[in-house]
Formats: C-alpha cells, sequence, structure tokens
C-alpha cells in the first residue's frame, strides 16, 4: 500500500505463499471498480486455479460486482464478458480473447497476473509475455499488478514492467525446511528432530507422526505411479488413526469416488485409498475427482495426498507437513534431471495452513548421509534460480509476430522489432540475440501465404487471420492445409486424426519399447490412409510419428465407444489424461473445419463436423442423432440405442414408461427427453415414472 499500487502503479509483488498477495489483487480491483468505473482482467495459468479464484471473488457479487469465469474454447468469445467488471481467464484463454479484438478490451483499466514467475517457463511463458507486451501497447495507461512467490529476479521483471518491486520472505505461518534421514530431521536453522513411532517406512512415519498431533501432509513425488504406490503404502499406518466419524464419511465419500464418471481401475485405486484416509493426485484422474481429493483434504477428512508437482503450481492445498519424496525427474530426450530450485521452493510453500498451523514443515527424503548433506546444500539452503524468458524460441515466435500482425500492433518489419524490442527476452538478452528467429518466421509465414508484403508493409491474408483467431500454431495450420488439399472421396477418421495428431500443438502419446512393433505393423499396413508424407528415414522424426500415431489410435478407440477402463489399460493413461487429449483434438478438428471452410475444401465439411462431435461425445456416428439431445451423454445414448430408440421419431413415440425401463435414464431425463423431441409427459404419466424410479441413486451396478 505504502508502494502506491492503491493511486495506479505498476507493481510486482513477490512474496511465500499464503502471505497476502490475492488480497493486494482484490482492494486494487475493488478501487478501479468502485471508484474509476475501470474493468479488471485476472490472469492464471491453469484451468484449476481460474476456477478457484472465480469461486473466491464470488463474494464480491454480494455488492453489485460481476465476475465472470472465461476458459476453453479459443475460437470463441462470449459476448457477455464485457458486461462484466472481472474477468477470470488463463493466459492463453486471455490470449485469443486479444487476438479477437473485442472493443472492452480498451476499457480494461487492471491486468493482475499471477504466477509471474511462469515467465520461466518454456511452454506457458512466451503466451504470457506476449499478453502482457501487447497489453502495455494496447492499453499504455493501465495499471499491471503481478503475482508471485519468491523470485531471485523480481527487480529484473519489475523493471521491465516499470513497476515497483516489493519482495518479502515474511509468512503468516512461519516455514520450517528441512531433510529427512534415519528417523531424524535437519532444519534449516541448525535444529534437529527425532521422530518417534513404530513405522519402518519413512514416508509412514512422517505421515503417521503428523496426523497424531491433528495435521495433514503432503507427499510430492515425481510420477503418477510414484503417487499412487505411495498412498498404497501409507493407507494402513494412516486408517489406524482415523476416528469412526471419520471412517464412516470416508467411506461414503468411496462410494461417490466410484460413481464419478465410468468406472476404471484408476478410479477404483483411488477410492480404496480414499476409504483410508489417503489419497493421490495427478493429471490421470478426473476433474471431479480431483476436486473431490481436494474438498476432502481441506475439510481434513483426506489425512495425506501423494501428489505430482503440478499440485504445488495449481490449486491452493496447504498442509502443516510437505514432503518432497523425490527431488530427480525424467524428461524426455534427456532422462532423469534434477529438479530447479525454484520448483522445491513452490512446493515447500504448501507447509502451514494459516489460522490452524502454528508453523509449516518442508522435508527433503534422503537415502543417505551424503544425500542429506547435498539436499540441504543445494535445495533448503539455495536460493530459486531467476527467471529466463524463453520466447526467444522460432516455435513460440511465429505465432505471436502473425498474432501481432493480425492485431495492428505491427504494420512492416520494422514494427515487428519495435513490438518485440519492448518483450522481456529482449530486456534480458536484446534484440540482436533472436533477431534471426524473427526474420526466419516472418519468412515462414510469408511463404506460406499468412503475411503479403505491399511497399515494405505487413499485411495479414485472410488465412493469416483465421489461423491467429483459432489460436493454432502457424506450422500446425500448414499441415492441416496440405492435408485438406488431398482431396479424395471416403476419408475415413482415423486419417483426420493421424493429420492433427502431426501437427505441434497435439499433445503426444509416449512409446514405450514394448509397443513399437505393433505401431511400426500398424503404419505399415495404413501408410496410404495418412495425409501427409512418411519420413524417408529412420531417426527422430520416426519416433516422433509413432507417438503421433499412438495418439491417433486413443482418439479412434475413444470415438468407438471403448470402454474408459479398456483405454487406460491399453494406452497406460488415467481417464484425466483421456479428456485432455479428447480436448485439445477438438480444437484442432474445429480448426480443420474452419480452414476447410476458408479453403473450399467442401468434401472435408461433414466428415470434419460428424467427427467434432464424435471426438467430443465419444461415440459412434450412429450415436449421432440422439446425443444432440440435451442432457444425453454417451453412456445414455448407447443405452437408448441399445433399447431400440435409434432417431429422434423413436423417442417422440416412446412412452414415459418404457423410457423409464432403461438404466440411467432418470425422471428428469426422460421429461428433458420428451420436451427436446416435440412431446410432454402427462402429469399421470410423470407420477407413474416418479412413484416406480423415485429420487433412487444409481448404484455402481445400475451404471455399468
Amino acid at each position: 500500500m505504502k508502494a502506491g499500487v492503491l493511486e495506479g502503479k505498476n507493481l510486482v509483488l513477490a512474496v511465500p505463499t499464503a502471505s497476502g498477495k490475492t488480497m493486494v489483487a482484490e482492494l486494487c480491483a475493488l478501487k478501479h471498480i468502485m471508484e474509476r468505473g475501470g474493468k479488471v482482467l485476472y490472469l492464471v495459468p491453469l484451468k484449476a486455479l481460474a476456477t478457484e479464484k472465480y469461486e473466491e471473488f464470488q463474494k464480491f457479487t454480494k455488492i453489485g460486482i460481476k465476475v465472470i469465469l472465461s476458459t476453453g474454447d479459443f475460437d470463441y468469445i462470449d459476448p457477455t464478458l464485457g458486461r462484466h467488471d472481472i474477468i477470470i481467464a488463463t493466459n492463453e484463454k486471455a490470449d485469443s480473447i486479444f487476438r479477437h479484438r473485442p472493443s472492452w478490451v480498451n476499457a480494461l483499466s487492471l491486468i493482475v497476473a499471477d504466477e509471474i514467475h511462469l515467465l520461466g517457463d518454456g511452454s506457458r511463458g512466451p503466451t504470457l509475455e506476449a499478453l502482457l507486451t501487447g497489453f502495455r501497447l494496447l492499453n499504455p495507461k493501465a495499471q499491471i499488478l503481478a503475482l508471485s512467490a519468491t523470485i531471485s529476479n523480481a527487480d529484473e521483471i519489475a523493471e521491465w514492467l516499470s513497476s515497483v518491486p516489493i519482495t518479502s520472505n515474511w509468512r503468516p505461518v512461519p516455514l520450517l525446511e528441512g531433510v529427512y534421514f534415519q528417523q531424524s530431521v535437519v532444519f534449516k536453522d541448525g535444529q534437529h528432530r527425532k521422530i518417534e513411532g513404530e513405522e519402518k517406512d519413512p514416508v509412514a512415519l512422517l505421515a503417521a507422526d503428523v496426523i497424531r498431533s491433528g495435521g495433514q501432509m503432503l507427499v510430492f513425488t515425481g510420477s503418477r505411479l510414484s503417487a499412487t504406490s505411495l498412498a498404497k503404502r501409507i493407507s494402513e499406518p494412516v486408517r489406524k488413526r482415523l476416528k469412526r466419524s471419520e471412517e464412516r464419511k470416508l467411506m461414503d465419500l468411496s462410494s461417490k469416488m466410484l460413481r464419478m464418471g465410468e468406472r476404471t481401475r484408476i478410479s477404483d485405486r483411488l477410492a480404496m485409498a480414499v476409504a483410508n484416509g489417503v489419497a493421490f493426485h495427478h493429471a490421470g484422474l478426473t476433474y471431479e475427482q480431483r476436486r473431490a481429493v481436494e474438498g476432502a483434504f481441506r475439510s481434513f477428512l483426506i489425512k495425506c495426498v501423494c501428489a505430482t508437482p503440478t499440485l504445488a503450481s495449481g490449486v491452493n492445498l496447504p498442509a502443516r507437513r510437505v514432503l518432497i519424496y523425490d527431488y530427480r525427474r525424467y524428461e524426455a530426450g534427456v532422462g532423469q534431471t534434477n529438479i530447479p530450485v525454484l520448483e522445491e521452493k513452490q512446493m515447500a510453500g504448501r507447509a502451514g495452513r494459516p489460522k490452524y498451523d502454528s508453523q509449516g514443515e518442508a522435508i527433503m527424503l534422503a537415502r543417505s548421509e551424503a544425500e542429506r548433506d547435498f539436499l540441504l546444500e543445494e535445495y533448503v539452503l539455495a536460493k530459486p534460480e531467476k527467471v529466463w524468458s524463453k520466447l526467444g524460441a522460432a516455435s513460440s515466435l511465429r505465432s505471436h509476430i502473425l498474432a501481432t500482425i493480425t492485431m495492428g500492433l505491427a504494420h512492416s518489419q520494422e514494427d515487428v522489432f519495435d513490438f518485440l524490442e519492448k518483450s522481456f527476452c529482449a530486456y534480458q538478452y536484446g534484440i540482436n540475440s533472436f533477431r534471426n528467429a524473427v526474420l526466419e518466421s516472418l519468412e515462414m509465414l510469408s511463404s506460406e501465404g499468412m503475411v503479403k508484403s505491399d511497399e515494405r508493409k505487413l499485411i495479414p491474408t485472410a488465412l493469416g487471420r483465421r489461423v491467429a483467431e483459432l489460436y493454432i500454431d502457424p506450422k500446425s495450420a500448414v499441415i492441416l492445409r496440405n492435408g485438406l488439399k488431398i482431396r479424395r472421396s471416403g476419408i475415413p477418421p482415423i486419417s483426420y486424426l493421424a493429420l492433427i495428431c502431426h501437427t505441434p500443438d497435439m499433445p503426444k502419446l509416449y512409446v514405450r519399447r514394448r509397443e513399437l512393433e505393433a505401431l511400426k505393423a500398424f503404419l505399415e499396413a495404413n501408410s496410404d490412409l495418412l495425409l501427409y508424407d512418411l519420413p524417408e528415414e529412420e531417426g527422430f522424426e520416426c519416433e516422433m510419428l509413432l507417438e503421433e500415431i499412438k495418439t491417433a489410435l486413443l482418439l479412434k478407440d475413444w470415438i468407438e465407444e471403448s470402454p474408459e477402463d479398456g483405454i487406460v489399460e491399453r494406452f497406460d493413461v488415467g481417464s484425466g489424461d483421456i479428456y485432455s487429449y479428447v480436448e485439445s483434438a477438438k480444437w484442432l478438428v474445429h480448426a480443420a473445419h474452419e480452414l476447410a471452410k476458408l479453403l473450399r475444401c467442401e468434401e472435408a465439411l461433414t466428415p470434419l463436423l460428424k467427427l467434432y462431435i464424435r471426438v467430443e461425445n465419444g461415440i459412434k456416428e450412429e450415436l449421432l442423432p440422439i446425443v444432440s439431445l440435451r442432457g444425453v451423454g454417451r453412456v445414455r445414448a448407447r443405452a437408448l440405442f441399445s433399447a431400440g430408440f435409434t432417431t429422434i421419431d423413436d423417442l417422440k413415440r416412446a412412452s414415459p414408461t418404457e423410457l423409464n425401463r432403461i438404466p440411467t435414464i432418470g425422471p428428469e431425463t426422460i421429461r428433458s427427453i420428451k420436451e427436446q423431441v416435440g412431446g410432454t409427459v402427462s402429469k399421470a404419466e410423470w407420477s407413474m415414472v416418479k412413484s416406480k424410479r423415485g429420487t433412487k441413486q444409481l448404484s455402481i451396478e445400475d451404471y455399468e
């Protein structure tokens, strides 16, 4: 406050977790909205964090402030956004909004950039950097508030943003950092503590110790497999320390877990762990499962959560004790590497619950005396690394340069360089360090027909403008365009699925050694179905191609209605992964459809539209008419079809009593279906249906 944040000064606030960053953002937002008639954009890196902030900010609706959440579809801009005071969005969604240039963007008077240290993240950093650079050009008088946990070069980021840097190590709950070895913890301040208990397993011992004193523990580990196995390892020691009332509640929660989506071996393992007061948490779980785990942990019902590091940069889930089980992580093409100190500090920062704990403990696990000394020196006593820009890579530049041109922020090559001169990358490295990459990107955009030159002016073409709006990598657009130009009749869905998986925008599945032969055999037998050329020689490109094919086959299984558990087993993924790949595939199939319209590839329009609906719902083509009904998804559509209701006309003629016999079709769904297909339900029929089915909850057997 003394630094002038409420007077409109830009601020970089780098302070520990739970020390008041959000409060400062809220006060600034209220100042802009209630006193200045302004509008606020709150940026976060993850959808889960966006949802959490949206729920947190709902309290302001009581005083008439309108709050809205904007995530998801990059090619759709909600027309009501401009009528809200606080817009909460992921960095990518906000970037896509800016590319469409809605008029209300000019009314933004405050932008809050949460987790600003992610400027140094290779995947998310360039988007955040380009977004802030563009915003400062569009709204030079607007205020910027950048938030982060402690980082070592906050002053450098502040100078780039023309901001006042505020750094502090103060925490409302003091943090003790240390290393565990042989039943003893050595803390940063030199004190030693003996951990007493009967457990031989160090993780179980540390969990039991903190539960005895009424606390909880978060365990961060390097892989999903490790998170799952650790949860199983400590289930019995934790269960022994549960109260009877907690055991009953956990059994109820365990049963609910089994009803969240399709039942799989992962949901079975999670339910079993939860019944014992333990859970694992990673991206392989569905959103609903993750939320249930987080809610039960916040309410002290679940005592210990074993998670991958994504939790540390996601939702706010503190615990009295944090155990960092792994400090090494596998990276494709590199092997096992040590995690950055910044990441360790992010995880450690989750220790200590305000209002509940007098102090938090962040403990690293050592397997030897030498490792204990190493962890103390290289992590516990170390400072986090500097945040370095990642915008200078060609893969990042081409997309943001195209957006800069299509938004009218650059009309010439000189303008492009002027824009990038204002970036954090240029601030740190100088514009000459990535000049060649900029020129290469401009050449690529010009040669591929997305930008044209007219007397030294850069003019976006219709293709370039649409590619920027669709929010896809220009390289992805080239791959899709070239594939769509192969005009032959009867192109099967697998061809289009393989095409979108060939783009850099589609995440790829890792191929294990045991899968190589089967994938190579599939590729050899179906190479004529591909809408692109195969690499001439074996090597890295061939390895990438097999990853693409594996990903396409997962999507093929999904639209052929393979059970989730079968997909989980065959592709070694979780249900959450399936939905993540489906979301990316939907976006790219939509992009392919839009490019087909622009390029007048009429023969591809209907197949791509059908494929989009199939990918969205995970259905065979025969279910397309039924799944168009609101409230009828994958499971219900198949149940209706199997019962003989294969068309909308069939449903029009169906009586409520007939529909009531079908598993998963309850009274409210029957009413909704009958209203949508043009009929209504009489009071007599409705009463009969309700009396037969009542408000009974479906069992797992009913669901299956």
